[in-house]
């Protein structure tokens, strides 16, 4: 018996994502001014504007995040003879694409200028060609139930089980490819919760003053600390959802929740709005020049997601920013000033360990053969330049300390100065330790995050807090 055409969609389906979604976050991010456009595109019919959309952006469908349990079901179908035909309410130009990268499927049917091929469109179009129950369709939505009901059998793809009720009521379903449901563990990674331990320098101005008494400063900075995370995520949000396309060429990257397909992009432009939203309200709550700080951040950040990464050295530069104005907005929630030397410190520690990310990078690349970052301004031979220029910033900052060391501020804040003197063979050591794992090739996280992770890291800051305590408390020698 020869089985009928396989008819398969393609959003949600055969991938993981949605391309008209997709295109629209592409045109935000390339050419801006172009979405002002899209309302004018959809008065002509969502068609012209999938048209409109695809014509305009450059999407990498070797990189898609296709559904591979499915596919590797349509390829072994492939191999008994089975006939494939990818049918899709996307525009053509992507569907046509899709097909020539896998090389699975016969014939291509996709939306074009004058029809958008979706729910009772597609119904019609299919049984038109291949009539009544002539077919077999792979589908995934409440608008694919029209289409089996003029199927002979259904396939049904990442649906909630009422959906496959439905379709069991309206024909026989064949197979059942079930979702993945969106848990806890994947919104911790949405909204990257790890990497709120760097938002913890936010208290660095209160214990630096050694304010550690004051209940109303602490109430102050975890309010200001819940608002600045929120803020954080928010970004992290955006940054994921503008950089889908690198993400997907990288080797852990491509796990995101947002560029693996684990959560809809849609679902990502719906929170991060909430979150900045969220946060500006709490940082209400905060007295002192904290909102003002905290929207500086928002900006920059945004700027250094859309442009800023991608220009050579002030990437970094901007990373040591973003790290610092971290340190400034905690002393801004609680009404402190900063001395020179802290910022100094900062600055340039922090400049070290963007370099440290960087570098990173760039030693993976050099193992892959990639000459030029895709997304960066760097090419794979500067890492031995970066590491030059991050393990100067590293020890500079070891410098400032000492120096800082030397400061009638010192001789203000703690019983025995002598012991600070501790802090500076350990911030020595940390650095050095830091970048010889850099060297290595095993910083695979951002050097902040992995440093609460690593042992020697974690010694070091214990040590170093010990000494800052012991000089504060003072020591009688005996």
């Amino acid at each position: 018996m020869i089985c009928p055409p396989l008819i398969v969609d393609l959003d949600g389906t055969l991938i993981n994502t949605d391309m008209l979604h997709e295109s629209v976050l592409k045109i935000c991010h390339d050419k801006p001014l172009s979405t002002f456009l899209i309302p004018y595109w959809l008065l002509q019919g969502k068609s012209v504007v999938k048209r409109q959309l695809a014509s305009r952006v450059d999407i990498d469908v070797c990189f898609l995040p296709y559904n591979q349990e499915l596919l590797s079901w349509l390829k072994e179908l492939r191999g008994q003879g089975r006939k494939l035909i990818l049918c899709t309410a996307s525009d053509y130009s992507f569907a046509n694409a899709i097909s020539e990268h896998l090389g699975i499927f016969d014939d291509v049917m996709a939306s074009d200028d004058n029809m958008n091929l979706a729910g009772k469109h597609k119904a019609l179009a299919l049984t038109q060609r291949f009539g009544k129950s002539g077919f077999d369709y792979v589908g995934n939505s409440s608008a694919d139930l029209v289409v089996w009901q003029q199927s002979r059998r259904a396939v049904v793809v990442n649906a909630s089980e009422g959906l496959v009720k439905q379709a069991k009521n309206t024909c026989t379903v064949e197979k059942v490819f079930p979702s993945r449901p969106i848990g806890f563990t994947a919104w911790r990674r949405v909204l990257r919760v790890h990497q709120w331990m760097k938002n913890l320098l936010m208290f660095v101005p209160l214990l630096a003053a050694h304010h550690l008494t004051n209940l109303d400063a602490w109430q102050t900075i975890i309010v200001a600390f819940l608002s600045f995370s929120l803020c954080a995520s928010c970004v992290y949000i955006v940054n994921d959802l503008s950089d889908l396309d690198s993400d997907r060429q990288h080797v852990r990257k491509c796990h995101r929740p947002f560029a693996s397909g684990m959560v809809p992009v849609w679902m990502g432009v719906v929170l991060a709005p909430l979150l900045l939203i969220t946060s500006l309200v709490l940082a209400q709550y905060v007295d002192g020049t904290f909102l003002p700080w905290l929207v500086f951040y928002f900006v920059l950040t945004c700027l250094y997601s859309w442009i800023l990464k991608r220009i050579v050295l002030v990437d970094c530069l901007t990373l040591a920013m973003l790290y610092t104005l971290r340190i400034i907005a905690g002393a801004a929630a609680v009404a402190m000033a900063l001395s020179f030397w802290l910022l100094a410190f900062s600055v340039f520690l922090f400049l070290s360990l963007a370099f440290v990310k960087r570098y990173a990078e760039l030693q993976e690349h050099l193992l892959s053969d990639n000459l030029k970052v895709h997304g960066r301004g760097y090419y794979s031979s500067d890492a031995q330049v970066v590491q030059i220029m991050g393990i100067t910033a590293g020890y500079i900052a070891v410098l400032v300390l000492a120096l800082y060391l030397n400061s009638s501020a010192v001789f203000e804040l703690y019983r025995t100065p002598e012991l600070i003197w501790g802090s500076v063979p350990i911030m020595l050591f940390w650095v050095s330790w830091m970048w010889m794992l850099a060297h290595r090739g095993e910083m695979h996280d951002d050097p902040l995050v992995f440093a609460i992770k690593d042992k020697a890291s974690i010694l070091s800051g214990v040590s170093f807090i010990l000494v800052l305590i012991s000089g504060a408390i003072g020591w009688q020698w005996l």
